[in-house]
């Protein structure tokens, strides 16, 4: 079966490698690396950190010897911390380190809410307050309103998050005005939760990991894979 690549660039402390595989059709190939480590806990400090378009520039070169036909930045404070113009200069940064094309989590969220037509959303974070409210503020900035939100206050293990607490969180937040609901962090699992959480408030639910590879297979001909995911699956939407 002849494969198609595709790259992504991960922060250094990305724990969920195989949660973006379940995305992928059996003809795509994934191929990651990371940032270099750095000692820092997930707060805002970090998100800038990995923000700087030069690292995430280099990261990318680390996967173009195998000839990606894109790469994705797949980090979702780090391609908001620094609002649009920020999201929009790490993708030229990859395109202009060797990327055929590329996209960022971010820019993928903005992507996938003009897709379903959805311009006001309730967000759900594992951050710390700042970063939470980065995440609101990038999504205004791109006219979307987020009408509730809460976050975890997590600055470390944000993997290790059950599915239950962050089911509890979604459904916490779920208001009438809400026309979907973001889960944001690629370092948050979610994919298993996606299609029952829908059922029950009967809305779209987007995740940082899902919206991602949604993307960037979008951008290299190919579908995600996610049955009963509102984004993913036509017998859903």
């Amino acid at each position: 079966m002849l494969q198609t690549g595709i790259g992504v660039v991960a922060p250094y402390d990305f724990a969920l490698d195989r949660e973006l595989w379940r995305w992928v059709p059996d003809d795509v190939t994934l191929h990651l690396t990371r940032t270099p480590y750095a000692p820092l806990a997930a707060t805002l400090e970090m998100a800038v950190h990995i923000s700087d378009p030069e690292l995430i520039a280099r990261a990318t070169t680390e996967v173009l010897p195998v000839a990606p036909l894109a790469v994705a930045y797949a980090c979702t404070s780090g391609s908001f911390v620094g609002g649009l113009s920020g999201e929009a200069a790490l993708v030229d940064a990859m395109v202009a380190a060797g990327a055929p094309t590329a996209v960022t989590t971010s820019g993928a969220l903005l992507q996938a809410l003009r897709h379903l037509g959805i311009n006001r959303v309730a967000t759900v974070t594992p951050y710390t307050d700042d970063l939470t409210a980065g995440l609101t503020a990038f999504l205004a900035e791109a006219g979307v309103e987020v009408v509730s939100t809460a976050g975890l206050g997590l600055i470390a293990q944000i993997w290790t998050v059950p599915y239950e607490v962050t089911v509890e969180l979604v459904r916490s937040i779920d208001t009438s005005t809400a026309e979907a609901v973001f889960i944001s962090c690629t370092n948050l699992p979610t994919y298993d939760v996606i299609a029952g959480l829908e059922a029950v408030i009967g809305k779209p639910v987007l995740t940082a990991n899902q919206v991602t590879m949604w993307s960037v297979l979008t951008l290299t001909g190919h579908n995600a894979v996610g049955p009963g995911q509102h984004l993913l699956d036509p017998k859903v939407a």
